[in-house]
């Protein structure tokens, strides 16, 4: 096969900075990937052996396609670096895995059979965790405005945690287990005032968003406290409060250490703080997620064991300095679990190619390439909401044809219905080809609509060479099912 970079690439002026020149098209980038998907014979993408044309014949498209060994590899992964690089400091992690990056009743099962907790943010999630058989023990509950029934689903639960976003909160669920005569375990969201650098939707603390109680501004109820003191204070003072510690997130798709640090810094500084205030020890302190994942070629994602060893430092170092005993750590991948394990799988339809004015040069213009694809935002509205990147493949088949700068679109009657927003694809795409984008099992199908009363698509596991629904697919009955005009 003649090296596509010796070729012409059409539209190339077009392409933005950060992508890479045109090579193969054909390539695999092996980090946006699971571990058991690759080219076959003429070229065809398999998983687990199973060609992309079988899935397609077998459930349609579009197909949300999922490694189950890459799933639990990576939750083995991420479990087994915690728990070595923090053996020595507070006896190991315990790692809750994000259910609101990807949640069914079977990948809760795979996330308890793999030793990691579940945490949930809201009483769907925990219905979900109640079908799979865990332990209430096990669960966390998140969320900046629970109601009154989650609250007290959690507490029927029995859960290990819930971690409260405001006093206003806490004291609804200190007077909700009161007229129980219960305690509820709880931890509280700080902001640390962490600017992480990640898109601006996907940030969570600093101070001007909805999450989690201030260090710094003062609270209306408790002049001369923090929001953040405030709310210890009261959980402090709670009977029907069983204070467990703080938590914080600085945010999501994140590759840079110095925020976690600078964040685990903060909250352990500010626990030793009211552990000296009140005479009391908090067992645990939660230091979040937000690890990122790679989704193009230029993506660089830090290894789970360099950032296990990171924050093992930097908590072992500070609580030397602060002479106090560390306490029990939890963090909360998601994404970083669930989010490479997965491609989504669309038939190609309509083409068209537009001429496009190129920055800079007036009266220049270069070729851009629409391929429509059977599904679209309804699927995936990552890149609609924060402009978020991906790439493609051709699946069924590899091409010695030269490249050209394609834009992946759906099919909702939205303009900015994009799927991949730049991406080099062969000339000879053509409808009826099968493309597949790799990274989409985070935030996508737990973000599906029926826009367009589009039907979501269903979710296939793949183990060992089968193929099996674990999410089946919705189909126009579903959708009218709620109708009550019909």
């Amino acid at each position: 096969m003649t090296d596509s970079t010796t070729r012409p690439v059409t539209g190339a002026e077009l392409a933005p900075a950060w992508l890479p020149p045109a090579g193969d098209v054909n390539a695999l980038v092996p980090a946006l990937w699971a571990h058991d998907v690759e080219r076959v014979g003429h070229g065809e993408l398999t998983i687990s052996g199973i060609p992309v044309s079988e899935l397609k014949a077998q459930f349609g498209t579009p197909l949300f396609v999922m490694s189950e060994d890459d799933f639990r590899l990576r939750a083995r992964t991420f479990k087994d670096a915690f728990d070595e690089a923090f053996g020595d400091i507070c006896g190991g992690v315990d790692v809750y895995y994000a259910g609101k990056a990807f949640l069914s009743v079977e990948v809760a099962r795979w996330v308890d059979s793999e030793g990691l907790r579940l945490d949930t943010c809201s009483g769907g999630e925990l219905a979900v965790a109640a079908r799979a058989g865990l332990k209430g023990a096990n669960l966390g509950l998140h969320g900046n405005n629970k109601s009154d029934a989650e609250i007290n689903r959690a507490l029927d639960m029995g859960l290990g945690r819930i971690v409260v976003d405001s006093l206003h909160e806490l004291q609804r669920v200190a007077d909700i287990a009161a007229a129980r005569g219960e305690k509820a375990n709880v931890m509280l969201r700080l902001t640390p005032g962490v600017h992480a650098h990640t898109h601006e939707s996907i940030a969570t603390a600093h101070e001007d968003q909805k999450f989690g109680l201030s260090f710094v501004a003062e609270d209306p109820e408790a002049p001369g406290m923090s929001a953040a003191e405030a709310a210890a204070k009261l959980a402090v003072e709670a009977e029907s409060i069983n204070f467990l510690g703080f938590h914080a997130h600085i945010g999501s798709q994140i590759f840079e250490a110095e925020g976690f640090e600078i964040a685990a810094r903060k909250l352990l500084h500010f626990t030793h703080e009211i552990q000296d205030k009140y005479s009391i020890t908090l067992p645990e302190l939660d230091l979040g997620g937000g690890y990122g994942i790679a989704y193009t070629a230029v993506d660089t994602p830090r290894p789970a064991a360099e950032v296990a060893q990171a924050m093992a430092a930097v908590v072992h170092e500070t609580c030397a300095e602060l002479g106090m005993v560390p306490p029990r750590i939890s963090i909360e991948p998601g994404r970083a679990i669930v989010g490479s394990t997965t491609f989504t799988l669309y038939e190609t339809g309509t083409l068209k190619t537009v001429q496009v004015q190129v920055d800079g040069q007036e009266d220049v213009t270069a070729p851009r390439r629409y391929v429509s694809v059977d599904g679209g935002m309804s699927d995936n509205a990552r890149p609609v909401l924060y402009e978020a990147d991906y790439s493609a493949v051709v699946a069924n088949r590899a091409s010695a044809q030269a490249p050209a700068l394609s834009r992946v679109v759906g099919k909702h009657c939205e303009s900015g219905d994009i799927v991949v927003r730049d991406v080099y694809l062969p000339n000879d795409v053509a409808a009826g080809d099968l493309l597949a984008v790799p990274g989409t099992g985070a935030y996508c199908w737990a973000l599906a609509s029926n826009y367009n009363y589009v039907p979501r698509p269903p979710v296939v596991a793949v183990k060992n060479g089968i193929a099996r629904l674990i999410v089946r697919g919705e189909t126009e009955d579903d959708l009218l099912a709620r109708d009550l005009g019909i």
